[in-house]
């Protein structure tokens, strides 16, 4: 069975940097969309960025040009650089595999905590 595995995530001071990976278990012929979601305590799951297997990209408008998400299709592995940091950006993050053919078996992983402290 395939799995989404996260790592990278940690405690970071406000204006530092994470990056964070998730890499499937095993092959997987072919993803669409990857991607990256956040949630906090007490908030419902948000997206955070997406990319296609184009290379095509779209953010949440809070992590604009501070958030860098890539993919390397060979590998199945999805990364999320996270710069300049801030308190709010404190969450569990889970990626997401969307899994070809049509309409996408959407797999998730596990989530790893990210905690930017002030």
């Amino acid at each position: 069975q395939v799995q989404l595995v996260e790592s990278g995530g940690g405690l970071v001071q406000a204006g530092g940097s994470l990056r964070l990976s998730c890499a499937a278990s095993n092959r997987i012929f072919s993803i669409n969309t990857m991607g990256w979601h956040r949630q906090a305590p007490g908030e419902q799951r948000e997206l955070v960025a997406v990319i296609t297997s184009g290379g095509s990209t779209n953010y949440a408008d809070s992590v604009k040009g501070r958030f860098t998400i890539s993919r390397d299709n060979a590998k199945n592995t999805v990364f999320l650089q996270m710069n300049s940091l801030k308190p709010e950006d404190t969450a569990v993050y889970y990626c997401h595999a969307d899994i070809e053919p049509p309409p996408y078996r959407r797999l998730w992983g596990q989530g790893t905590q990210v905690t930017v402290s002030s």
